[in-house]
């Protein structure tokens, strides 16, 4: 079935974005692939993340594979003097965790070479107490090179990439920037009730540039995933929404039940 909403289903970002990050870079790479061949191919790759359970990834949850408790006590003498005897009490140390995203490369078939990357921010990426910082470093290291830029923003959640002017209104952004013009982005912002838009994929100096339809991919990554039954559209929207959108939201569903 499809979604009730005509763009971002606003029911992900808080119950399975994880799952629906993996497919939509997936169906992204369906889209592209013919629009590129035969000069450029598409892979899939991921960027490796090591996780500690006091870093605030909003992810996941950090389980220790064992903890072991014992109460310590002092032994003093019996003037409650110093003490002359400490027990030691075992505590569990959180269990890094390897987190590994996926993202996009289109590479020149000629050279193999990196021509444009395509990055779906997550909860991490835009976590003050998270990934930001890692995000931001791995970003500045692209705008350093030729390579194209191209970011989705499909969170309400978390921080915005920064800019030097303001942001326009939005809750949902794209941000692509192009090899020739490194430090000057295109910036895509649409509302929670817009459909997502047609964005172009730069390439290779001299080549135009191809059409990416994110709509589209996105309606056959809820389908495929069966989104519809398994996203629990009786709870509240994370993180919450304004009331004019949770109205809206409601006679959308509402709407799509008939």
């Amino acid at each position: 079935m499809t979604s009730p909403f005509p763009g971002m289903d606003p029911f992900i970002e808080g119950q399975c974005w994880s799952d629906f990050h993996t497919d939509f870079i997936i169906r992204l790479r369906e889209r592209l692939v013919p629009t590129l061949l035969p000069d450029y191919f598409v892979n899939v790759e991921k960027s490796v993340t090591l996780v500690r359970g006091d870093e605030g990834d909003v992810d996941r949850i950090v389980v220790p594979d064992l903890s072991v408790e014992e109460s310590g006590e002092w032994t003093g003498g019996p003037d409650g003097g110093v003490a002359v005897a400490v027990k030691p009490v075992t505590r569990t140390l959180p269990k890094p965790q390897v987190v590994k995203r996926p993202y996009l490369t289109v590479r020149s078939m000629h050279n193999r070479e990196i021509v444009t990357v395509i990055e779906l921010l997550s909860p991490w990426n835009k976590n003050q107490r998270g990934g930001r910082s890692a995000y931001l470093e791995k970003r500045d290291a692209y705008l350093q090179s030729a390579i194209n830029v191209v970011e989705l923003d499909l969170l309400r959640g978390g921080s915005r990439l920064p800019t030097v002017e303001p942001l326009p209104r939005g809750d949902y952004f794209v941000f692509i920037c192009k090899g020739t013009r490194r430090m000057k982005a295109q910036v895509y912002a649409w509302p929670l009730n817009h459909p997502l838009p047609k964005i172009p994929i730069p390439l290779s100096p001299g080549d135009a540039d191809v059409k990416l339809e994110l709509q589209l991919a996105f309606n056959e990554t809820y389908e495929r995933a069966g989104y519809r039954y398994s996203l629990d559209y009786t709870t509240d929207v994370v993180p919450k929404l304004r009331p004019a959108e949770r109205t809206w939201v409601r006679q959308s569903l509402k709407a799509s039940a008939k």
